[in-house]
């Protein structure tokens, strides 16, 4: 069976940044950026971003351009002994954060029809009455529904194919986004508590940096392998795709800066609305987003109309990334056992859905979920990546990084070095820090929920 491969480079480079721009952007790094002190966290991520997030973009793209694999044939193909075994991290990732991700993108679907059908301001009358309407939204037949239509659309774009599927639907979600954010910041721009909103995203306070760096490294660096679609071979898999004539450098470069743009622009967007309805940002954890901004959306002159667009937006964003995780397990039966691309697809999908159900119950399995793969999977992977082509590959990453950009001299060498110290001791740390936080959810808040039941 022949393989697939990107029509055009704007292609494959629109699928990484829908891919990156998804969730992770607009759904959680808000919140996360609320609970970690706001500016403080911002400067972190961003720097995260810049010495660890790029390099480690490459480290995923010299092994997915030089095998044509997914990640369990890439690793194996590559690797011997414990590490032609590495890629099957990835598979089980992809399978953990799609079945939460899906019930999450359902909720904006809702969202967005409640905006259309009702408005918000029903909902939003009061905080209790926001968090009933949450509470509705989140759990229960709606949450199923919602979760089953999500995972029906990411299942029929990815069956289609690399050209026909994903290359197309991402050429037009993408510009989709980014025209809409980049509208509803200008809206917040003209908002009258948009100055305050801007003091506390921009003016990092470095005493809380100080303060709460145990718990602020670990969340930057979930969020930036998280919203970079790294350590779950995503970038591995698309690159797979690739031709040997592409800058793999310049790529990771507009992907890496484009979508840490957009992830800075969503503060432009929610903060303001947070701060102009006179509500806290970081409270709400995960259904923030939803109760605070339901409730802001009744404050601000055409709410509903601004509503209703958000939460389409970032239905479609979250598409975007959720085709690139269905991909990574779909491509696994189609290189490794040859079947069709559409029963891979469908079978998958199905199996990640009931995956997700329980999260449609309870609010605890997202939790149980989310913290698991975004602090302890997605790390584990980029640091068992790091060390693999740092340790165990490097004349062979760096022969292939050279690949379509000619002799990089030093510059080959100091990416190797790069990946093999300064990126494997930070993410070493953020993991040991994401593992300790798991457990302590497990044996507090988990282990409290079981007790209760």
């Amino acid at each position: 069976m022949a393989r697939e491969t990107w029509a055009t480079r704007f292609g494959f480079i629109l699928a990484a940044v829908g891919s990156a721009v998804g969730l992770g952007n607009i759904w959680r790094f808000p919140f996360i950026t609320g609970q970690e002190g706001g500016s403080a966290f911002l400067l972190v991520y961003l720097l995260f971003i810049a010495l660890i997030g790029f390099p480690a973009i490459l480290v995923e793209f010299v092994i997915g351009r030089r095998t044509e694999r997914n990640p369990v044939g890439a690793l194996r193909d590559l690797g011997s002994g414990i590490w032609q075994y590495v890629g099957w991290l990835f598979v089980i990732t992809g399978f953990v954060i799609l079945a939460y991700y899906s019930v999450v993108a359902g909720w904006f679907l809702r969202y967005m029809l409640i905006g259309i059908t009702d408005g918000y301001a029903a909902g939003a009358a009061d905080p209790e009455a926001a968090e009933l309407l949450f509470g509705s939204v989140s759990t229960g037949l709606d949450s199923l529904l919602f979760h089953a239509i999500f995972m029906a659309f990411v299942i029929a774009i990815v069956a289609a194919g690399i050209r026909s599927g994903i290359e197309v639907a991402v050429k037009v979600m993408v510009p989709a986004i980014i025209v809409l954010l980049l509208g509803l910041a200008a809206y917040g721009f003209t908002l009258d508590a948009s100055t305050e909103a801007y003091a506390y995203y921009l003016s990092p306070d470095f005493g809380v940096i100080a303060e709460n760096w145990t718990s602020i490294l670990p969340a930057a660096a979930g969020q930036a392998f998280f919203t970079l679609s790294l350590g779950m071979g995503v970038m591995i898999t698309y690159a797979s795709y690739l031709g040997e004539d592409r800058n793999l450098a310049e790529d990771a470069g507009i992907i890496a800066g484009l979508d840490t743009l957009i992830a800075v622009i969503v503060g432009f967007v929610v903060f303001p609305f947070l701060f102009a309805a006179g509500l806290s940002p970081g409270d709400g954890g995960a259904g923030e987003i939803f109760v605070s901004l339901t409730a802001a959306f009744t404050e601000i002159p055409a709410g509903r109309v601004i509503g209703i667009v958000f939460f389409a937006m970032v239905g479609i964003a979250a598409l975007s990334s959720a085709i690139s995780i269905l991909e990574v397990v779909t491509s696994y039966l189609v290189d490794e056992w040859n079947l069709k691309r559409v029963p891979a697809a469908a079978g998958l999908g199905v199996a990640i859905f009931l995956l997700g159900v329980p999260v449609t119950v309870d609010l605890i399995f997202l939790d149980l979920l989310d913290l698991f793969a975004d602090g302890v999977l997605l790390v584990l992977g980029a640091l068992l990546l790091a060390i693999f082509v740092g340790w165990v590959i490097p004349e062979v990453a760096r022969d292939e990084l050279e690949q379509g950009i000619g002799d990089l001299g030093g510059l080959g060498t100091a990416w190797i070095w790069a990946v093999r110290v300064p990126i494997v001791v930070v993410v070493f740390v953020s993991l040991y820090l994401g593992v300790l936080d798991y457990i302590g959810f497990l044996t507090e808040d988990f282990a409290g929920w079981l007790a209760e039941q």
